[in-house]
């Protein structure tokens, strides 16, 4: 089935899951603080790392990657397919950015991104999160890392496996992501992007 009845269902579940705010989760319960009151005051992992640690930083990233992968791994298991699948996918970055349980405030998308290009294409996001391990390390900088993972995953999809709607997904969550790194992109161009120590 590639569309149907379970379609529009799965993409609502899929902004619902995606909009799931863990990074704020996590260091109420974990840590005793919002996340959003401190560092760049963004509900992702990079700010979780400032705010709680690294523990509680890596705990974020696994489970904001996870409500990318598992409502688009789902999907499939239900039978939607090509651009239906697509919207899945999407949906639930777009909801990590623009969560309806903190009145659409949410975060940038790289962890939630990337599970769901590993649930897309998982050669190429591997190819995307080893190219942002990288960058990261040799340069210490997340965003540029994420820019990378972006323009990586890609490049490798359109080389491995180059179908038009899987492309088109991935440019469109990447040009989301890219849209909220606006910020992050004009301090790299002027130098003055953190970087983590």
């Amino acid at each position: 089935m590639t569309a149907g009845w379970l379609t529009p269902i799965a993409v609502a579940l899929a902004y619902l899951i995606g909009a799931i705010p863990f990074g704020l989760l996590v260091t109420r319960l974990l840590a005793g603080a919002d996340v959003r009151t401190g560092g760049s005051g963004n509900i992702g992992a990079t700010n979780v790392v400032r705010v709680a640690g690294k523990k509680l930083g890596a705990l974020t990233l696994l489970l904001d990657a996870l409500k990318g992968l598992l409502p688009v791994l789902g999907a499939r298991a239900l039978g939607i397919e090509g651009p239906w699948l697509g919207g899945v996918a999407l949906a639930a970055v777009a909801g990590h950015c623009f969560p309806i349980y903190l009145g659409f405030k949410g975060g940038k998308g790289v962890a939630t991104g990337l599970g769901v290009f590993a649930a897309l294409a998982p050669l190429a996001a591997a190819i995307g999160a080893v190219c942002y391990a990288a960058i990261f390390a040799l340069l210490r900088i997340s965003s540029l890392g994420s820019m990378t993972l972006l323009a990586s995953t890609l490049l490798a999809t359109a080389l491995i496996d180059p179908v038009w709607w899987l492309l088109a997904t991935e440019a469109a969550i990447a040009a989301l992501i890219v849209a909220r790194h606006r910020d992050n992109l004009g301090r790299l161009v002027r130098g003055q992007e953190a970087k983590f120590k």
